[in-house]
């Protein structure tokens, strides 16, 4: 066999097993704001976002494929994360995968452009179809997740849909105004638990703070703790400070800080201790009485800084 015999093979198999595909050349723009090059089968001059994704999917994880594309003798297609996972062997005719690369399909895929899946909230990017999800990652206007800490909420949602859930869904309280003064009480604050107390959402300034109050356990130390988190992105988060402040019996504790926005995760934010820590001992202190009762004040006030 002469030199690069194999790498020769690899691409003939290639291209007679998509030589069904019959890529025709054209220049069109489809539903959706789908932008394609090349018309996939059907008559010339006909573009079906729904054939395009059918092509591209994979059928292990059913996400889009991206170059490089596997393909096996038969020309049944796979990703190549997924070609790892199942032991070279072809999941549709059990055929072994090799490394056969479908380089008609990864032609379709760099010749495409979609919208991002985000253009419903406002995205207006137009992107190559390899990239899309890359860009769908860190999009700026993707939903955001639900930050309700009591329970794994699935729901994500733009922020007017997420404030609705939580109201609806979660029964979370809802303030208007930027300062506030909330009280906390437990019976037997010896028995923590890693908890989230209460959720309540403050508007102000026409955005939501989530202001977050729990009880969890820093290493062996039981600890309470308090912090703002922003219903936005971080850049609008940076706007805004925020203060908080506990005490009793003539002392006092104070942070003041920057609201992290919920891109952070609850448990993000959390275990980067950033906001008011409060131990046991201390917040017994406060409370007064015989120390079997926890009784916290909380005030706050959030501001938007001067640009």
């Amino acid at each position: 066999m002469a030199p690069g015999g194999n790498v020769y093979q690899d691409v003939t198999e290639s291209r007679a097993a998509i030589a069904d595909y019959s890529v025709k050349s054209a220049n069109l723009e489809g539903r959706n704001g789908l932008r394609i090059c090349n018309s996939i089968g059907g008559r010339p001059g006909m573009a079906s976002n729904s054939a395009v994704h059918d092509l591209l999917e994979c059928p292990v994880c059913l996400n889009i494929m991206c170059p490089p594309i596997h393909q096996c003798p038969n020309g049944h297609t796979i990703c190549v994360i997924c070609k790892t996972k199942v032991q070279n062997s072809c999941p549709i005719c059990r055929q072994e995968l090799g490394n056969i690369r479908c380089l008609a399909l990864e032609k379709v895929a760099e010749s495409i452009e979609l919208p991002c899946k985000y253009h419903v909230y406002g995205c207006q990017d137009i992107l190559a179809y390899h990239s899309r999800m890359r860009h769908e990652e860190d999009c700026k206007h993707r939903g955001y997740n639900c930050p309700y800490a009591g329970a794994e909420c699935p729901v994500t949602g733009d922020i007017p849909f997420i404030v609705a859930h939580l109201k609806t869904d979660h029964n979370v309280d809802m303030h208007d105004g930027s300062s506030f003064n909330h009280r906390y009480v437990k019976p037997n604050p010896h028995e923590i638990e890693n908890a989230t107390w209460m959720l309540t959402i403050f508007n102000c300034f026409g955005y939501q703070f989530c202001l977050h109050f729990e009880a969890f356990h820093l290493g062996a130390a039981p600890v309470y703790m308090a912090f703002l988190r922003f219903m936005g992105d971080e850049n609008d988060a940076n706007k805004f400070s925020y203060s908080l402040e506990v005490g009793g019996n003539g002392r006092k504790l104070k942070w003041q800080g920057i609201p992290r926005s919920i891109r952070d995760s609850h448990k993000t934010v959390r275990d980067s201790l950033d906001g008011l820590i409060i131990t046991r001992n201390i917040a017994l202190f406060f409370s007064g009485g015989d120390r079997q009762e926890l009784k916290l004040k909380v005030s706050g006030r959030i501001w938007k800084e001067q640009s």
